[in-house]
C-alpha cells in the first residue's frame, strides 16, 4: 500500500495533468466550451423544480417546503451520478487505456485515481450550483450540511473499491462490463431516489437497506431535505463493505497487473 501511495505521489504531475487534459478535451470542440458543464445540471435543476414543485405540486410526507420533492430528487440523482460515473468508467479504465499501458511506464493504479478525480471535479461544479439553489430558495440545511463531507468520503471509498475490482475483472472477463451496464439500471431503481423512502411498505424497507447506496442516498436526503444529521450507525456497514472492496481491488490489481498488459 505504501509503495502504491509513493508511486502516486511521484507521478502526481501525470495524474493532475491527465485530469486537466481530460476536462479540456471534453469541451474543446464545442462553441460554449465548459459552459455546457454548468448549463446541463442547471437545466436539470430547473426542470425538476418546475415539474415537481409547480406543475405536479408534489409534496414530501412531513416536508412543508414547496421544493421538498425537487430537493429530494436532486439529492439522489446528483450523488448517484457521481457513483455511476466512477464505477462505469473504472470498470473499463484499463481496457480504454490499453495503448497507454503498453507504451508508457507509469503506475497503473493512477488510472482509477484519474477517473475518480475527474468525476469529483464534475460533481463539485454541479453540486455547487445545487447549493446555490438551496441558498436562493431558503432551503439550505445549515450545520448538518457539513455531514456531506464524511458521506462523500464513504461513497468514494465504496465507489473506488467496486470500480477497481470490476476494472481488473473486466480485463479478463469482458462480460463483467456488459453485465454491470444492465445491473446499474436495476440498482438505480432499487435505491430510493425517485420514490420517497417513507412511503415504502415496512416489509420492503429491510430489503432496500441491504443496498449500500440506499443507505448513502438516505443520508444525503436526511441532510438536504430533513435538515438533520444522518444516522451514522446505519452507514457503518457501507464503510466495512467499502474497505473490503478496496482491499479486494488492490489485491487483484497487484496480483494481475503484469498479466493485464499481456491480456490487453
Amino acid at each position: 500500500m505504501s509503495a502504491l501511495l509513493g508511486a502516486l505521489i511521484r507521478y502526481r504531475g501525470f495524474v493532475f495533468g491527465s485530469v486537466k487534459r481530460e476536462f479540456q478535451t471534453r469541451y474543446r470542440t464545442s462553441m460554449l466550451g465548459a459552459l455546457w458543464l454548468i448549463l446541463q445540471p442547471l437545466a436539470m435543476i430547473v426542470v425538476y423544480t418546475v415539474i415537481f414543485a409547480e406543475v405536479m405540486r408534489s409534496r414530501m410526507p412531513g416536508v412543508e417546503s414547496t421544493f421538498g420533492y425537487s430537493i429530494y430528487l436532486c439529492a439522489g440523482t446528483l450523488t448517484w451520478g457521481l457513483f455511476a460515473e466512477i464505477v462505469s468508467r473504472s470498470q473499463g479504465v484499463f481496457i480504454d487505456n490499453a495503448n497507454l499501458m503498453k507504451k508508457l511506464s507509469f503506475p497503473r493504479i493512477a488510472l482509477p485515481v484519474i477517473v475518480t478525480m475527474s468525476a469529483l471535479m464534475n460533481f463539485a461544479i454541479i453540486f455547487s450550483l445545487f447549493t446555490i439553489f438551496l441558498l436562493v430558495t431558503g432551503n439550505f440545511p445549515g450545520l448538518p450540511f457539513l455531514g456531506l463531507i464524511p458521506l462523500l468520503l464513504i461513497q468514494i471509498l465504496f465507489s473506488i473499491g467496486l470500480g477497481m475490482t470490476l476494472g481488473v475483472l473486466n480485463v479478463f472477463f469482458r462480460d463483467v462490463g456488459q453485465f454491470m451496464t444492465i445491473f446499474m439500471q436495476f440498482w438505480f431503481w432499487f435505491t430510493p431516489i425517485v420514490y420517497p423512502w417513507r412511503i415504502l411498505p415496512a416489509a420492503v424497507k429491510p430489503l432496500i437497506k441491504v443496498n449500500p447506496m440506499a443507505r448513502l442516498i438516505l443520508g444525503y436526503q436526511t441532510i438536504l431535505v430533513d435538515r438533520k444529521w444522518p444516522d451514522w450507525i446505519s452507514l457503518a456497514p457501507v464503510v466495512v463493505v467499502g474497505i473490503l472492496l478496496c482491499a479486494l481491488g488492490l489485491y487483484l490489481f497487484r496480483r494481475h497487473s503484469a498479466e493485464m498488459v499481456d491480456e490487453l
